[in-house]
Order: C-alpha cells, then structure tokens, then sequence
C-alpha cells in the first residue's frame, strides 16, 4: 500500500495537472506551502512545469518556484530553459545554461534544443557558436533535434553556407530539416536555391509539409513564376495538403505577386480562417495591382468581421492609398492608426506618406512631413523626395536632399545614381561628372538591371546590350523588325530618358537595347500569336521603354504583363474591374524595403512616375538576390544546384 506521503504527493500531483489557470495553480501553490511540501522535489517541479511550460509567458512566477528549490536537478534546468525559450524572456537562458554548467550537471539533448532555439530565436551568433562547440564535444550533434536546433540556428543569424554544410553533413533529416533550409533560402533572396532543394527533397521521398510549400511559394513569388505556382497550388490539391491560414497566405501572396489576382481573390475568399496577416496580404496584392479603393473595401470587411487591423495591415492600408492616389484616404488611415488603434506609426508608414504626398506632386509638404517626424528619417524617403523633385524639377530643393542622402548611406550606388540623374535632367553636366566620381572613389556599386522571361517553365534573363542568348542573332532580327513597326506607327524616341552627355542618335540607339525590350523580343519569337507575355524586371522601366510597350501590345496584339504588380498592357479594351493603365500612379525612386513586410516578408519597391495618361511600374521582388548579367535559362545541373543556369520546373513532378 501506498504511504500517506505517497498518496499526497499523488493528490497534489492530479490536481497541479487539472489546474486550468495560473491563478488555480498560484492558490494550489499556497496550499502546497501551507502543508508543507513546498520544498518537496517532485511536487516543487510539477509546479514548475506547469508554471513555466503549461502557462507560457509566467517566468517571473516560475522564477520564483524555481528560486525556492534547493538543488534542482537537469530536468528542472531544462523546464526551465524551455519556458524561457518560449517567453519574451529568452534571454535568460543563455544565463541559465551557463549556470548549469557552472553546477557541475552535464547538460543533454534537451538543453542543447532549447538553448540553441534561444539564440536563433535572438539571432545570438557568438553565443550559439560557443554552445555548438559545446555541443559537439558532448557527442550531442548526432540527436536529429540538436542537429536540427543548431540548423536553425544558422539560418535564423543568416549565415545560409553554414546551414547548407551542416545540413548536407547530417547523418538523419526530417521534413523540419529539410523545411529550415528552404525556407532560409527563400527568405534570405536565395529563390533558386529554395526550389532546387525543394526538388532534392521530393527526390528522397521526404513527406512535403504545408510549412515548407509555403516558402516554395515565396521562391515563386520572388521568381514572379505563375506557372510554377499553380504548379504547387495544384500539388497542394493533390496530396490533399491542409490548407491552414500560413498556406492559404502564401498562395494569396504568390498569386498576388505573379499577376494572378482573380486567382489570389478566389483563394482569399475560399480560406476558412483568416488572421490579419491574411488581411494585409490580399490589400497589399490589391494595392500593387493599382486597384486602392477595392483593397480599401476588404479593409472595411476586415474591420467588421471585428478582427483588429495592426501594423502591417496599416502598411498595406496606406501602400494602397499611395499606389492608386487616395491623397485625403490616406492621410485619413494614417492618423487613425494612432487616435483609432494606438499603434505608433514606424518609418514604412511614414514612407507610405512621402510617397503618397510625392505622387499627388506636394513637394514641399512631403518635404516638411519628413522634417516633422519624430524618428530619424532613412536614405529610403529622401530618395522618394529626390526623385519627386527631379520630376517636377524642383532644383533648389533637390540640391538639399541630395546632401542629406549622400551623408546618410555614402556607399549606396544607386543614391549616386539618382543624385547624378537629378543633375543630368537639369542639364548640370559638371555636377554629374562630380557625383559619378564620388562614387567610384567611395566604390559605391549600383545594382545592375536586368528583365526576364519566362517560356514553357523556363526562365530567360537578359541585360542591356546582351549579346550572350544562344538566340542573339534572332532576338536582334527581331529587334529590328519591332522598331520599323514601331515607326510605322509614329513612335519617335524620348531620349530625354537617356541621362547622359551624348548626341540624339547614339540616345535611341542605347534606348533600343534595353533588357526588357530584349525580352519581349525573345518572348515574340518563342511564342504564338495573342499568348501573352510576363516580363519580370528588378529595376523601373524607362519612359520610352513604356511608350513601346503599350505600342508594341497594340501591333502584336499581345498582352504583357509585368507580374511582380500586376500591371497588363493590353490592345483591346479592358472590363471596367479588370486593370485600367491609365489608373496607375508609380512608386517614386528606388527600393523601398518596408513593402516586404506587407506581405510575408518579401522585398517592395518604388518605381518613377514617367506620364500623365499611361502609367506603369515593373517591380521585382528579387530583393537582395542578384542574377548573374548574362542572358540564361534556369536549370539544375547534374548535382540539383542551382550553378548551371538551367533548371526546367517540369521535373518538379
């Protein structure tokens, strides 16, 4: 038979694991203490497991439990490490496992997953790099879960050669190994290497969970690859993956993003559940597709389904006002953020405001707007302003601003670049010629431009000038024929476009050799009469480049799109909900990296307003990703890597 003090230990024991709050379990705790048995060991770390695991987010009270046990032993340690892991006091068990060693207790598997998660989760590299070396003097790498603790480790600090090397050197994986990696390869602008591993894992039989097809998704919506996210989407289907509220985001995103909009609707409307992140994601694939007042109607349904807008969603919000030119709308969400909701605005709000007051042309008030905030603007809104003044050729103005962004971001090339170009539009040659040598003495690099294209699942990038396609010979006959068309139909270039000190012929000729021309180029060649083509480009097109376009999709009767805002350019006359061009008012300047937290984290973009009737943008969401400039088709090599240009995602079956 039991002993009295057993079958205590027994009552209390069953009632700590009943108790359905914190306050059931604090007056327990009393009555523990009350009896005495407080500082029994059994009863004492049931205690802390219910207060630190159970009831996540009370460390300060398991602290406390834990402060009165006189010689804990590893597993309250560890109870411990693993409430702190999950408690916005992480920071704390780096302290505590170091205590553990100090005790004289050799810490395990356990101890290891939970500090490792720690410092992925607080992106602690020096800390993490002392406890793997713990780690693998102990012997304990070869656990799946510590070798997947330090995996993650890695890719949460960034260092994604380090995680390839640990993963590729793992003796066992599971779905959340292979899962870590591809989505720190698609998040990190890495979207290649994403789906070439992605294709490794299909290969070894690995069962596909919802969380990696999510980041699959990202890497096509960073691609701007439509057909290779209805592959995935029609994958999702078939293995009757469980479309949760993190998947059905990602397709809204993907569609969203790769010019898919009534298919982002329809997936938007068919999800069960919905937080605000979903919200965000289909008014921001709205707001890139020009079409701000129906992304401000499912603001005003988010609002009644009494789901609460945050951060994000007001970035959206506002991105939406912005991009479509709601000036009073705009102005109107961004102050209740604050006086509605108390959420304080941050800079990506505020740059939603710059643009939004640089696009309606008040110059001078975004000007002062910026002046006025209470946080340090970045070089992100003064090149918004700059390239706001160079359009309306404010000089004076554009000379201020100028200075202000050189002195905050010297080794940005594309600053440079902008501030040379405000220069070269007002004819001040001299000062180009100085700022183009500020940056190469200060080796400031711009980023390269570039447009792809892709056919039959395979993607074809060019450069300006590219003569490295297998198909130059074709692409520049080609080139040839669409320019005796164009003049056909009365196009004379704007060389205005071309900033720099050279005569008019030797302008239209540089004009004539841009990426993007290029790849519709390419495109007409490779496809049949009326097939539309997708253009995606990392930079903004060019006013004349944008005046050909339209022509170009009237003499082909061809419809281009650029995915990445879902811009169509179209011959015929388009239905009243479908895109109208002459809706779109353009992002002013370059990147603007506070739309990648709009949806799923991917990167945004500003592009110039060029004209008053037809508008368009070409957005990349490449991000950091930078191609290789030359023309290519993407493939995997014979080692499933993304190192040998070509890669068809037909063998992704």
């Amino acid at each position: 038979m039991q002993s009295v003090v057993e079958q205590r230990r027994s009552l209390f024991s069953s009632l700590i694991r009943r108790c359905s709050s914190i306050l059931s379990l604090k007056s327990l705790h009393a009555l523990l203490i009350r009896e005495g048995l407080d500082q029994d060991g059994f009863l004492a770390s049931k205690l802390l497991q219910a207060s630190a695991v159970s009831f996540s987010g009370h460390m300060d009270y398991a602290h406390l439990v834990f402060s009165r046990m006189p010689n804990p032993n590893l597993f309250v340690y560890n109870t411990m490490l693993q409430g702190y892991s999950r408690s916005n006091s992480a920071i704390c068990a780096i302290s505590l496992y170091r205590r553990i060693h100090g005790s004289g207790l050799r810490g395990n598997s356990f101890t290891a997953a939970f500090v490792l998660k720690v410092c992925g989760r607080l992106v602690r590299v020096v800390e993490g790099n002392e406890i793997r070396a713990q780690v693998l003097k102990m012997g304990l790498d070869s656990d799946l879960a510590v070798a997947n603790g330090i995996l993650k480790w890695a890719v949460a600090c960034g260092r994604l050669d380090e995680a390839r090397k640990i993963f590729d050197e793992m003796a066992e994986r599971d779905p959340a190994s292979w899962s870590t990696v591809i989505a720190g390869y698609s998040q990190n602008g890495m979207p290649r290497d994403a789906l070439a591993l992605f294709r490794e894992m299909q290969r070894s039989s690995m069962e596909v969970d919802g969380f990696t097809l999510a980041s699959v998704l990202g890497a096509c919506a960073q691609l701007g690859s439509l057909d290779l996210g209805r592959w995935v989407h029609a994958y999702i289907d078939k293995h009757d993956v469980p479309v949760d509220v993190v998947l059905g985001t990602s397709l809204v995103d993907m569609y969203s993003k790769c010019g898919g909009l009534a298919e982002a609707l329809k997936v938007f409307n068919n999800m069960p559940e919905k937080d605000a992140l979903a919200w965000s994601s289909m008014i921001g694939g709205l707001a890139i597709h020009g079409l701000g007042e129906r992304a401000l109607e499912i603001f005003a349904q988010m609002k009644r389904s009494n789901l609460r807008p945050n951060c994000v969603t007001f970035t959206s919000v506002l991105f939406a006002c912005s991009h479509s030119g709601l000036l009073e709308e705009g102005k109107f969400h961004f102050d209740s953020m604050s006086r509605k909701y108390g959420i304080a605005p941050q800079i990506e709000h505020y740059g939603c405001m710059v643009d939004l007051l640089c696009r309606a042309g008040q110059t001078q008030e975004a000007y002062d707007f910026i002046m006025s905030m209470p946080i340090k603007p970045n070089e992100v809104l003064w090149r918004a302003l700059l390239n706001c003044c160079r359009i309306h050729g404010d000089v004076e103005l554009s000379s201020c601003i100028s200075k202000h962004l050189l002195e905050l971001d010297p080794h940005g090339g594309d600053n440079y670049v902008l501030v040379s170009n405000v220069y070269a539009s007002s004819g001040r040659w001299s000062d180009v010629t100085r700022v183009r040598g500020l940056m190469k003495k200060r080796k400031a690099e711009k980023e390269h431009g570039y447009s792809m294209i892709e056919l039959n699942n395979t993607f074809h990038e060019f450069v300006m000038g590219d003569e490295s396609h297998p198909h130059t010979a074709e692409i520049y006959e080609m080139l040839d024929k669409m320019n005796v068309k164009l003049k056909s139909e009365g196009y004379v270039a704007t060389t205005a476009d071309v900033l720099h000190d050279i005569d008019e012929e030797e302008k239209e000729n540089a004009l004539g050799l841009h990426s993007e021309r290029l790849a519709i180029a390419f495109g007409i060649l490779q496809t049949s009469d009326n097939q539309p083509l997708r253009v995606i480009k990392n930079l903004r097109v060019c006013g004349d480049c944008h005046s050909v376009i339209k022509l170009l999709s009237r003499v082909y009767s061809r419809v281009i799109t650029f995915p990445h805002i879902g811009v169509s350019i179209s011959s015929r006359k388009l239905p009243s909900k479908k895109l109208q061009i002459s809706q779109y008012i353009l992002f002013i300047g370059h990147c603007l990296p506070f739309i990648n937290m709009i949806i799923l984290g991917l990167p945004i973009w500003l592009v110039e307003e060029f004209d008053q009737t037809v508008q368009t943008g070409i957005v990349s969401g490449i991000g950091a990703f930078t191609l290789h400039p030359l023309a290519f088709c993407i493939q995997v090599s014979t080692d499933d890597r993304f190192e040998t240009k070509s890669w068809d995602t037909k063998s992704l079956d």
